[in-house]
């Protein structure tokens, strides 16, 4: 069944790139286990939780509503991983941020709408499970294990490139594209 929201606003930013938030939602602090939940195009396969901003809205805002409508989740929100810059088929900007599971529903929206599942993984499994038909969301994960110092930020491919030290505040932009290139870190 195909995810319909007619209300839907599709945001773009200045450069044309779909402006998107998701989430990886942890078990807990250790950030051991994630959830994935199944894509609405193929039902057989897990993503990370996340969707289009609407107008107006806060990128760590949009990240949250996007959890809570498809993984049924609710928690607290933690550091901004990155922004992932997909350019493959569709030119997506995405906002990732980390957030600890407090609340899990029974029911949730997509889960009564299209029947969407969800499961823990532990975090190189999920890389794993991610890495053959979404490998930007792998890399989402991948870049974890170099967030965790919140002065540097790094973008890896199995092993370190580049580290560079950045402002605290300033965002981490990760660019992926369909050639199986290193990301580029950019300032």
């Amino acid at each position: 069944m195909m995810k319909f929201k007619p209300n839907q606003t599709r945001t773009y930013d200045g450069e044309g790139f779909k402006r998107r938030a998701a989430c990886l939602c942890f078990k807990s602090e250790q950030e051991e286990e994630v959830i994935l939940v199944s894509s609405s195009r193929h039902p057989d396969q897990w993503i990370v939780p996340g969707g289009g901003m609407e107008p107006e809205e806060e990128p760590c805002g949009a990240a949250v509503r996007e959890v809570y409508e498809e993984a049924g989740v609710k928690g607290k929100l933690g550091r901004l991983l990155g922004i992932f810059e997909h350019n493959q088929d569709r030119k997506h900007r995405t906002y990732v941020y980390t957030l600890i599971v407090t609340e899990i529903l029974e029911d949730w929206e997509d889960s009564v709408n299209i029947g969407r599942k969800r499961q823990w993984f532990k975090v190189d499994e999920a890389i794993r499970v991610l890495q053959s038909h979404k490998p930007v969301h792998a890399e989402y994960l991948r870049s974890l294990t170099n967030s965790r110092s919140p002065s540097v930020c790094s973008t890896t491919n199995g092993n370190l490139q580049s580290s560079e030290v950045m402002d605290n505040n300033a965002p981490c932009y990760v660019f992926c594209s369909s050639q199986s290139s290193v990301p580029a870190l950019v300032n």
